[in-house]
């Protein structure tokens, strides 16, 4: 699939000068700095060298004083508390955070719960409500999820349980009846960061209570490495409070994690090099989230909170082969789906909807997702065999897709989500409709640029720039993920000095590349991109788009390009101009 490369405006060379003279680090870094809001010295300090006593106050939140008055009266009373949480990552590491702070605190046993996804469904139920009155609960903290619940909340009343909801999703107009409401995104809250996990807002009333009950800091500090999992895999943004989470988090993961991640680390091959986000979001990310996808997500609440290693290690055994099941299931799904999409002629729509009576529901995202990768549009996928299907969406970078559905709803019964993804379910005799309609309308509205993927080059540089003390400074830039994404380099007027195939099946380019003006060589990997071999040998000259990576063998350190993509010099620099590009700076 061809990318389109753009690059961002330059920033005003002023400001780059200014900070190039404060920081005395070559200019391109700097000019990657001020690219992220990066103006001045004590910025950057604070950006390079995060630091925990940043963390802004909990009780900025509204809400929390009444949150943790709440539950100091439950501690005084001996009531029964249900911990309650989604069955995803966020919610499951939410869950196992709060009971692990609290648990020790509290005078009598606690009651976690996380709904069935198929049998409940997403959110607060009536059943784990229900299951909360015939124990005698008498107060539920809801975490990253509840902000919507408003009849929920009100069942629970009825029977005469209190809500305390910890969430971080967008609000209605009107908040549930709750006790307490923690949600930085509410209108009214004065939060300095909004964009908090939903694990990130139950630490926050952990931190909350930590300062009401004098506890030292090292009650919340232990429960970072699943903070620092919650972020990464529900793609928060990585900046402010965020960022300085993720890197203590991470810390704590590859120093010493608690057992259920250390024995996930172990099973996946991850225990022997320091894991990154990147490790997190596609090894301990996936590991969680298939138990609420194959099984229940409880599965992944007693692998985070056991402390009995053999109980540990059996469940991550079997964590693990719910996540094996779920790859294949994914697999094989995606080749079905794209059969489909051929068998039908649909290679050239504008859409993908498809619908398999018998695939699995708990994978049917992650199968859009894919498809997405082999067809750039928005795409739908179906499951059921019933009367009601559902349906999983995700969207192409800038295209609307909940004002598209929005615009199809005639045809659904319920939808529910955002801009890149949403969930829905509808009437299967509606299906042929739905599929019509939905083509219409992104048809009308997709722009032709977003019918294209993109990679946005954040810096052109040249080979000669890139030693081992670029390379120190730039991997500072991490922990990467939304907001402050792992810089994309960009190099122009190379020469081919070594292009070959390789791997087992010699689908992966190895390509050493040589710079016109310095002589400067420099080798790296392209993973499936070894069809470029036979276009590369009628450049005249090479553009490379990369991650900078640092790679050991035989002790010997070495930099290389992680490749994203290749193209004739005289292709990509018009493309690339097209976005306010400037030619790459001397590093001096």
């Amino acid at each position: 699939m061809q990318h389109r490369w753009t690059a961002p405006p330059s920033p005003p060379a002023e400001k780059v000068d200014a900070l190039q003279k404060a920081l005395g680090i070559v200019r391109p870094l700097c000019q990657l700095l001020v690219q992220r809001g990066i103006e001045s010295y004590e910025a950057a300090r604070v950006f390079f060298r995060p630091d925990l006593r940043h963390l802004h106050d909990p009780f900025l939140m509204k809400d929390m004083d009444k949150a943790v008055s709440r539950i100091e009266k439950a501690r005084a009373k001996e009531e029964k508390i249900m911990i309650y949480g989604d069955y995803d990552v966020d919610g499951t590491t939410s869950v196992a955070a709060l009971y692990s702070f609290l648990a020790p605190q509290y005078p009598v046993p606690l009651t976690t719960y996380i709904p069935d996804r198929y049998k409940e469904g997403y959110g607060v139920s009536r059943a784990g409500i229900d299951q909360a009155a015939q124990e005698g609960i008498s107060l539920i903290i809801a975490l990253d999820c509840g902000i919507k619940a408003h009849e929920q909340v009100r069942y629970a009343a009825e029977k005469g349980i209190d809500f305390i909801i910890c969430d971080h999703h967008l609000p209605d107009q009107e908040l549930p009846s709750a006790v307490a409401v923690l949600d930085p995104a509410r209108p009214d809250c004065a939060y300095p960061y909004p964009k908090l996990s939903g694990c990130g807002v139950g630490f926050k009333l952990v931190q909350a209570l930590c300062q009401q009950w004098n506890l030292p800091d090292q009650q919340w500090k232990r429960l970072l490495d699943l903070l620092a999992v919650s972020i990464g895999a529900d793609i928060v943004p990585i900046t402010g409070e965020n960022r300085t989470l993720a890197y203590f988090g991470l810390r704590l993961i590859n120093e010493k994690p608690r057992k259920g991640l250390s024995w996930l680390r172990k099973i996946a091959g991850k225990d022997e090099k320091p894991m990154n986000i990147r490790d997190v979001v596609f090894t301990l990310g996936p590991r969680i989230n298939a138990a609420g996808r194959i099984a229940h997500g409880k599965l992944a609440v007693n692998l985070l909170t056991q402390p009995d290693e053999k109980v540990v290690a059996e469940v991550s055994n079997e964590v693990n082969d719910h996540n094996t099941h779920r790859q294949k299931l994914d697999r094989n799904i995606t080749q079905e789906a794209l059969a489909m999409i051929k068998e039908r002629g649909e290679e050239n729509r504008y859409t993908t909807v498809l619908h398999g009576p018998q695939w699995h529901k708990g994978v049917i995202g992650i199968v859009a997702s894919r498809l997405i990768e082999n067809y750039y549009r928005p795409t739908v996928v179906f499951t059921g065999e019933g009367e009601m299907i559902a349906g999983s969406a995700r969207s192409v970078e800038g295209f609307d897709l909940y004002a598209a559905l929005e615009a199809c709803q005639e045809h659904l019964q319920q939808f529910g989500g955002h801009r890149a993804a949403a969930g829905m379910r509808m009437h299967r005799k509606n299906f042929p409709a739905f599929k019509a309609r939905f083509e219409e309308v992104v048809q009308e509205h997709i722009l032709p640029e977003q019918r294209q993927p993109e990679w946005l080059a954040d810096l052109s540089v040249r080979l000669a720039d890139l030693d081992h003390r670029f390379y120190r400074v730039l991997r500072q830039f991490a922990p990467f993920g939304p907001g402050n994404m792992a810089p994309v380099l960009a190099c122009h007027h190379l020469q081919d000095v070594g292009c070959r195939a390789v791997g087992s099946d010699h689908s992966h380019l190895r390509v050493v590349l040589r710079e016109n003006h310095s002589d400067t060589e420099l080798s790296g990997i392209g993973f499936g991109m070894a069809a470029k071999m036979k276009e590369i040998d009628h450049w005249k000259g090479i553009s490379v788009l990369f991650h900078l990576e640092e790679n050991e063998y035989r002790g010997q350190k070495n930099l290389q390009l992680r490749v994203l993509d290749l193209k004739p010099t005289e292709m990509a620099l018009p493309e690339l101009a097209n976005k306010n590009h400037q030619p790459p700076t001397p590093a001096n």
